[in-house]
């Protein structure tokens, strides 16, 4: 059988009923499956929204992000971003499904329902219509009928009145004219029916040949567009969902990379790091002497000799003997030495210069503290640069602003800047009274330092004593933005700005104050000697070179120990940067050696070195 040329017209003709019944309960299987797609819809955004808020509940707070440095946490926390970001996929599968599926079939439903209800009105006008001329058969053949009946009963009467020989004339011919006009009445009867008979037959075949196929046909059309559309609407979900398994994918393959990038080591050297003390392991316990005699006079002497002493002598005597351990428990040496970590780090920024916390803890959080100032002392020196030259530009065309409308942001930046720079050389001051007292904790760091820091820690001593002795600007009125000039008043590209280096505001005001130099430093620990010359470092003779480095920036050298440089010039490197933004340097052609700014050269190391 060709399933093509199939159709509802010819082999459904008598099947008006079932065929309406059943696209009736096609157009309803069509909106059972748009409930499904909705309802679908509604679970993928439920499925996200609670994934987005499992995220979220799970999100470190602002508390704990110190303990999310571990590459665990890490790999947990770029896992819940991932499952974020698959939620937003599922997201987006509802609201395609939303857009391209659901909302297209309900349009179809009502395109269909509509189509239907036309199809069928025109099949309920045909059908009456048919009716109509059927009924119009059935009264033309009756009235043929009677006619027909009352010309045989007309004709029995003539005949019988003609054959009647008592009857007159004027009956018989009446019966005769009754007879005629019968059938004549009869003859008109037959022909209506034939006429009638004739448009019946013909509109039948019209109808059942032609009109009710086409409507048929029609209703087969809309079914199978029907079954057409959920066939597509089926594929359209699948692509829809299809799509985002890329995005899928490289979520999850995130997922495994950071899974991947969990490292044990790497979270046992940050736990070390994190609760590292500094404090050196208990010694061990002395031996105590039980012969009753000895400790009885040792006790009788320590008696009589602390009776003899102030309470407090008393007490500082008792804490350096052997006894003074059974005065405490035992729990109270770890306690003494470690502390307690959770007050220690849960309190940690109780106090200013965190004494509260074990040395190498304490060293860590005072060197984040100094970066943190570092940071913002370079964004608003940025900002007074700024503003500084803005104040230039307005001096050199007033049309464009007035300069003293600048004068009072400049001298709050001034201010600023200070109470900055004050707050480093605080911390710094705290940062080497903490490396001060690891050295008295750590064996190792209790033996002579180098010279290199014993320099940066003259270096900072200075910029203590610097910053009291010197007189620092507050207006802007003081400072220059220009680029600094050499002795032939060249101009020269402007020079970055060494902000641990000095109390002023320009790169080279700090490098003018003696107290700034490790050389007038290191000469002042020497007893005062001046000059490179009374150097203990050229005690052996000239220091072998390390390297080269090129001048970057004209440097004037207005300070005891420093020496001046210009632009591009080629110089010997004898000594690397400590820390403390100097490096030491000589001259090509002479034995002249002095420091210059780190910032202020590029260094090329030989490759011994």
């Amino acid at each position: 059988m060709d399933t093509d040329n199939l159709s509802w017209g010819t082999e459904l003709w008598d099947q008006h009923e079932n065929l309406a019944l059943h696209t009736h309960k096609g157009i309803e299987f069509l909106e059972k499956y748009g409930g499904f797609v909705r309802e679908r819809c509604a679970i993928e955004a439920e499925y996200a929204a609670k994934l987005r808020r499992l995220v979220k509940n799970y999100q470190p707070k602002k508390k704990d992000e110190e303990d999310y440095q571990y590459s665990a946490c890490q790999a947990f926390k770029t896992m819940m971003n991932e499952v974020g970001d698959l939620a937003g996929q599922h997201e987006v599968v509802a609201e395609d499904l939303t857009s391209t599926v659901l909302q297209e079939l309900q349009l179809l439903v009502r395109n269909l329902k509509d189509d239907r209800k036309k199809h069928m009105v025109e099949e309920t006008k045909l059908r009456s219509s048919l009716q109509t001329q059927l009924a119009a058969l059935d009264r033309t053949k009756k009235a043929y009928e009677k006619a027909f009946k009352e010309t045989e009963k007309a004709l029995d009467e003539y005949q019988k009145a003609d054959a009647d020989l008592n009857l007159s004339r004027a009956v018989v011919e009446k019966a005769r004219l009754n007879m005629v006009s019968k059938n004549q009445q009869c003859e008109e009867a037959k022909k209506d029916y034939a006429n009638q008979l004739e448009k019946t037959n013909e509109l039948q075949h019209q109808h059942y040949a032609a009109l009710i196929p086409e409507v048929l046909r029609q209703l087969q059309e809309l079914d199978e567009r029907r079954v057409r559309s959920i066939k597509g609407f089926i594929i359209k979900s699948v692509e829809v969902e299809r799509k985002t398994f890329p995005i899928m994918e490289k979520c999850l393959e995130g997922i495994v990379r950071a899974a991947n990038n969990i490292n044990e080591k790497e979270d046992t050297r940050l736990v070390i790091e994190r609760y590292k003390s500094g404090f050196n392991p208990p010694e061990d316990f002395l031996f105590e002497d039980l012969q009753r005699g000895a400790d009885e006079h040792s006790n009788s002497m320590i008696s009589n000799h602390s009776n003899s002493l102030p309470s407090m002598s008393r007490v500082d005597t008792i804490k350096g003997t052997i006894s003074a351990g059974k005065n405490k428990k035992r729990v109270g040496l770890f306690t003494s030495l470690f502390g307690n970590n959770k007050s220690n780090y849960s309190n940690s920024e109780s106090k200013e210069d965190y004494t509260d916390l074990p040395p190498v803890q304490r060293r860590k959080k005072l060197q984040q503290k100094l970066d943190e100032i570092a940071v913002q002392i370079n964004k608003e020196t940025q900002t007074r640069d700024g503003l500084m030259k803005m104040k230039s530009v307005y001096e050199a065309n007033s049309a464009l602003g007035d300069p003293m409308s600048i004068e009072g942001q400049l001298n709050d930046s001034g201010h600023r800047l200070d109470k900055l720079r004050q707050e480093q050389l605080k911390f710094i001051a705290w940062l080497e009274e903490s490396d001060g007292k690891g050295q008295l904790h750590n064996p190792v760091s209790s033996t002579t330092s180098s010279p290199s820091s014993q320099r940066s820690n003259s270096v900072h001593r200075n910029l203590l004593n610097g910053n009291s002795n010197g007189k620092q600007r507050h207006s802007s009125s003081d400072e220059s933005v220009s680029p600094s000039a050499s002795s032939d008043g060249s101009r020269h590209k402007q020079p970055p700005n060494t902000l641990a280096l000095g109390t002023s505001h320009s790169p080279e005001s700090g490098l003018g104050s003696r107290t700034s130099l490790p050389d007038s430093d290191r000469g002042d620990e020497l007893g005062g000697a001046e000059g490179v010359d009374d150097d203990p470092d050229f005690a052996d003779g000239p220091l072998t070179p390390l390297g080269t480095c090129k001048a970057l920036y004209a440097f004037e050298a207005s300070s005891e120990g420093s020496i001046p440089m210009f632009d591009g010039e080629e110089l010997l490197l004898l000594e690397l940067d400590q820390g403390d933004g100097w490096t030491r340097v000589r001259r090509m052609n002479d034995l002249e050696e002095g420091f210059v700014p780190t910032s202020y050269i590029e260094c090329s190391l030989y490759s011994a070195c």
